[in-house]
């Protein structure tokens, strides 16, 4: 943790595999009222061709680093994005690898495979995201002086004051308990992908939304396989995760 001093970041990020519970912590920053809030502008340029990032269009990962820049020379930026994407240009930038403060949130991959697939059949292994996720942890943490911040959404979920004022204290930024709570709603940068994000449309807080059963992930020869394949890198990151204070 750190003492106080750091200023807090002008950019931070946060990381995470499809399905992780991280548009509910962008709710929560949203709600907090002193970031402006961008939603998945890394995976919107590789999925959608461009992302829009404030008053700005982004068409490339370099043009979107570029804005998220010029965006935060104005305003502290947050955005959150998902590794079901590969993106190479974040890794090739050194720069905005140690500018930025990249955090990241991780969910076991059995129940974010079951919601996954929940939504997408056709799912391919690598787009389940934990490997990605993995890859652009070690490229941050083998640049920074102390390693990078990993939540655990089961401790958001079970202990969100807890979990997000030790975040908050991490990342140098005030703890705002009025933030844990907000309208449900979509948000008009959900609309391309709206139907990945209406459990937490409905949601008004860190709550347990109506779970998934997992027992098929592992019954399914395929779904066995990616589980397989993502869960050492998971176990990775779970290792490095932030541990909350009682």
């Amino acid at each position: 943790m750190n003492d106080g001093t750091q200023e807090a970041p002008r950019i931070l990020a946060l990381w995470s595999a499809p399905r992780s519970r991280s548009t509910a912590f962008l709710r929560m920053m949203a709600a907090r009222g002193d970031y402006t809030v961008v939603h998945e502008p890394f995976s919107h340029v590789a999925d959608f061709g461009e992302a829009q990032v404030g008053p700005f269009t982004a068409r490339t990962e370099a043009e979107l680093i570029a804005t998220l820049r010029e965006l935060a020379a104005r305003e502290p930026v947050f955005f959150k994005d998902t590794t079901d994407f590969h993106y190479p240009g974040l890794l090739a930038d050194e720069r905005f690898l140690t500018e930025a403060t990249h955090t990241f949130i991780i969910r076991h991959p059995e129940q974010a495979i079951a919601s996954h697939f929940k939504l997408n059949a056709d799912l391919g292994r690598d787009e389940i995201g934990f490997a990605w996720l993995a890859e652009i942890y070690d490229a941050v943490a083998a640049r920074s002086q102390t390693p990078p911040v990993v939540i655990d959404s089961e401790d958001l979920i079970e202990n969100p004051v807890g979990t997000v004022k030790e975040y908050c204290a991490r990342v140098s930024i005030p703890f705002v308990p009025d933030a844990l709570s907000w309208q449900p709603g979509v948000r008009d940068d959900w609309r391309k992908t709206q139907r990945w994000h209406e459990s937490t449309s409905r949601t008004d807080g860190f709550v347990r939304t109506a779970g998934t059963d997992t027992d098929f992930v592992r019954d399914n020869p395929k779904l066995a396989a990616y589980l397989d394949y993502h869960l050492p890198y998971y176990e990775h990151l779970h290792a490095a995760r932030m541990r909350v204070p009682n």
